[in-house]
């Protein structure tokens, strides 16, 4: 059990783009290099983020990636979620044939409320504390933090591609 890269880079480039955001639209190009992620992996994650619907694709000039959510209604359980990743300490996928005679093993039980668990807390943890712990000012701040989460804004007549 463990977290891949596609689950990793997914969040880290929601990051990214919630930091940046407030300037207008922001490539993938940017967070690329920014992060070290090869562009096209971006893409494929882009894509699925998308449909998804926790992005939206500005097309044209000074086009680019924004939310199309408020980044305290998106938490990192949606971001995994969203590009397929699977987080799951089951030896059978949660399917109770984890024996080779098709029967539930012993710790079937144990692995399954760890999953919840590890789901129960990544949808407790919003995309809005994350980009508030990459502040200077609130770096050490732990991550439930009582204050509100700022509301993210897409600039004023930017047209949004479907």
């Amino acid at each position: 059990m463990r977290l891949t890269t596609k689950g990793r880079f997914a969040v880290t480039a929601m990051i990214d783009l919630a930091l940046r955001q407030h300037e207008g639209p922001v490539t993938l190009a940017g967070i690329a290099e920014r992060q070290s992620i090869s562009l096209s992996y971006l893409e494929q994650l882009f894509g699925k983020l998308r449909r998804n619907q926790l992005v939206a694709s500005v097309r044209g000039p000074g086009g680019g990636y924004c939310l199309a959510k408020p980044l305290n209604e998106v938490s990192v359980a949606d971001i995994i979620r969203a590009v397929d990743e699977p987080l799951d300490a089951t030896n059978c996928g949660g399917k109770r044939n984890c024996r080779s005679d098709e029967q539930t093993c012993m710790t079937h039980v144990l692995w399954t409320n760890l999953n919840m668990r590890m789901y129960d807390y990544l949808n407790s943890v919003t995309l809005a504390e994350l980009v508030r712990q990459q502040r200077p000012d609130n770096a050490l701040m732990p991550i439930h933090d009582a204050r509100p989460a700022r509301r993210a804004r897409r600039p004023a007549g930017m047209a949004v591609a479907a």
